[in-house]
C-alpha cells in the first residue's frame, strides 16, 4: 500500500486544498493530512480562525482523506516543520503545493531524504487563499457592535476573529 501524507494549517480550507487533496490521493492508496495545530497557526499568523478539532473534523469529511493528524507543536515552538510527524507517519511520498515548488522551500526536505520519502510538488491554483478569504470576511462582515456598518468600517483591521458568548 502506498501512502501519501500532505500537510498544512487548512484554516479555513477552501476549493485550492479540496483540488490538491485530489491530487495527492491520485498519487496512492491513502491520503493523510498533516494538520498543523492552533499553536502552530498562532505563531504563523497570531490567531486561529477555525479551532484544530473543528478543521480536523471537516478534512475527515472528506472521502479523499483516509486519516488526518493534528501536529504537537507547543506554544512558541521553535520547529514550525511538521519533521517529527513525518517521522511518526512515514509515508512514502510527501506532497506540497501552492507556493512551495522546490525541495529548496521545504524545510521538511531533509527529514524526507533521511527518511526515504518522495517528495513530489503538485502545481494548484494561486487565486484560493485562505488568508485571502479571511481578509475579505474582515473587510466585508457586518460589524457585531451594531453599528450597521461593514467591520473593517469601524474597527479597521483589528477585527476580531471569534467572540466568546
Amino acid at each position: 500500500m502506498k501512502t501519501v501524507a500532505v500537510s498544512g494549517g487548512f484554516d479555513p480550507l477552501h476549493v485550492g486544498h479540496v483540488r490538491m487533496f485530489k491530487k495527492a490521493r491520485e498519487l496512492g492508496d491513502e491520503l493523510i493530512v498533516i494538520l498543523n495545530n492552533d499553536n502552530w497557526l498562532y505563531a504563523k499568523k497570531g490567531f486561529a480562525f477555525m479551532p484544530q478539532h473543528e478543521r480536523e473534523e471537516i478534512l475527515l469529511s472528506l472521502t479523499c482523506i483516509d486519516r488526518v493528524f493534528i501536529t504537537k507543536h507547543v506554544p512558541n515552538d521553535t520547529d514550525r516543520t511538521v519533521g517529527r510527524e513525518l517521522a511518526l507517519v512515514h509515508p512514502d511520498i510527501f506532497v506540497n503545493a501552492g507556493d512551495r515548488n522546490e525541495k529548496k522551500h521545504v524545510p521538511e526536505s531533509i527529514v524526507c531524504e533521511k527518511l526515504g520519502i518522495e517528495m513530489i510538488f503538485v502545481p494548484v491554483e494561486k487565486e484560493h487563499s485562505s488568508s485571502w478569504l479571511i481578509s475579505r470576511a474582515q473587510r466585508e462582515a457586518p460589524c457585531l457592535c451594531g453599528s450597521g456598518k461593514q467591520s473593517s468600517e469601524c474597527h479597521g483591521s483589528n477585527v476580531p476573529m471569534r467572540i466568546s458568548l
